[in-house]
Order: structure tokens, then sequence, then C-alpha cells
């Protein structure tokens, strides 16, 4: 973790994002630079407090969804980080909520393509210069050089959508966060000759606001699920699509079905065969 300078991490008013800036203010030669952003930080009464407690933690204005709030953030973390850059953004904001074939409205659909998929790639985009930089000084990949991490769900998965796996209605989250696992991998594409990992996780079916009371994980158990991955993460994450246990999803899509005619490798490709 002391190899890990800077991250930046998105809707962090409560939930997954709020126990990452927890998790990572707590820790033993946690980051120097914690960027925590939400739409409105000033309402979140648990992120003030940790913001008195903890030096290197900043707190940022960051409305996802808004063009000039993604680039007066922009222009504020490159203040807090400098020449630096950026080690690791975590495109972590999202909304959710179910919407079936009877309730699905073009404005849902909308709203969750957003926050959901269009959103992370802006962000990306614009803190792209500073995440190159950090990339500029070392090698390999992962934490330690520059890593975007896209906060998807096994919801997304297209492969999966059957049986129990389809009990879940929502038009909109679900295939919102399938998009997402495309524009990770189209990520993956255009940044790896910078040597920033792009990769896609799942943290689990948590209980927050989003997953609700019955949900099978604390948010506690699944962040610190999330950092076990985040720590590990090489090469051949790039591209991926992992859980909250560093499982394979796009091994595992394929494989538990027994298709015998399609090969998955490590970085998740797929070779027909």
């Amino acid at each position: 973790m002391s190899l890990w300078k800077s991250v930046l991490i998105t809707g962090c008013s409560r939930g997954i994002g709020l126990q990452l800036v927890k998790e990572l203010a707590n820790s033993n030669g946690r980051p120097a630079t914690i960027i925590a952003t939400a739409r409105n930080p000033a309402a979140s009464t648990a992120l003030q407090d940790l913001s008195k407690t903890y030096a290197g933690l900043h707190i940022i204005t960051l409305d996802v969804s808004s063009e000039k709030s993604i680039s007066s953030a922009s222009e504020e973390v490159l203040s807090i980080v400098g020449s630096a850059g950026l080690n690791c953004l975590i495109n972590n904001a999202a909304i959710g909520f179910p919407t079936n074939i009877s309730n699905v409205t073009p404005e849902a659909m909308m709203a969750n393509f957003q926050v959901n998929t269009v959103a992370p790639l802006f962000v990306t985009k614009a803190f792209m210069p500073l995440l190159q930089t950090a990339a500029t000084r070392s090698s390999g990949m992962g934490l330690h050089r520059a890593a975007v991490i896209n906060m998807s769900s096994v919801l997304g998965s297209i492969t999966l959508n059957f049986g129990d796996g389809a009990n879940f209605r929502s038009y909109a989250y679900r295939t919102s966060k399938a998009a997402l696992n495309m524009v990770t991998r189209c990520l993956a594409a255009d940044l790896e000759s910078s040597g920033i990992l792009c990769m896609s996780l799942h943290p689990g079916w948590v209980r927050t606001d989003m997953g609700g009371p019955y949900a099978d994980l604390t948010v506690e158990e699944s962040v610190s699920g999330i950092l076990s991955v985040l720590f590990s993460l090489n090469e051949q994450n790039h591209g991926g699509f992992l859980d909250y246990r560093g499982e394979n999803l796009q091994c595992l899509l394929f494989t538990n079905l027994g298709w015998p005619h399609v090969h998955v490798r490590a970085c998740g490709q797929l070779t027909l065969r």
C-alpha cells in the first residue's frame, strides 16, 4: 500500500464509497493522498468527520453527471496531486432501482446510463492526463503505477441473466452495467500503451441503501474483499472483470455453463474453437 500514493473515489457520501475512504484512512501505510468526491459532500456528516481526523484526506465536490462539475473537479485534483499525477481512479458512483417490463421508462433508462455508464467514461477521460503522468513514473501494471477501477455488477452479465439470476428485474440498471463492462474493455484497449490498468469489479450484493437490507454482505465485508483484490492487481487483470473475492467472472460465465467450445484466457478474452 505504501506504493499507492494517491487515489480518487467517486460517490463517497455513503455506502461502499464511504467505507472505502474509512478503510483506507485507517489502514497502516495508507495512500498519502485520498480524494473523496460526492455530489453534495457537505450533506455527509460521516465524510466530513473523517476529513477532520485524517491528514491527506481531501473532499471535493463532483457531480459525475455534469461535465462542468467534472472539469472543475479535475482542476482541483491537479492542484492536489501536482506533478506526481494520480495513481488510481475508482469510479464508484452509481444509481439503481428496479424497472420491470411494466414500469420501465425511457427516462429511467437514460438516467441509469448517464450515471452508471457515460459518467465513468467521461470522468476517466477528464483524469486521464493525471493517470498518464503517474504511469510515466513506474513500470508494470497495478496500483503502484496507474489504474482505473470501474465498480460494475454481476447483474450486468448477459450470460448469467437466466434462471435464478434473472429474478432481479431491472432493465435500466442491468443494461447500464453491461454497457459499463464494455466501456472498461474499450478503455483497456486505449490505455494499455500508457501502462494504465483498467478493470471492472463486482463488489458483491451489499447491504447499502441501494442493495437493500437482505443483501448477502455487510459493507465492511465487501470493502475488505475489494481492497484485497485491488492490492493484488497486475497485468493479467487488465481488461478483466473480477468480484470482491478475486474470482474472474469472465471465466466463470463460461466454464460454469460447461461450454467446451470456448476457451477463456486469464485476461478474459475469448477464443472460439
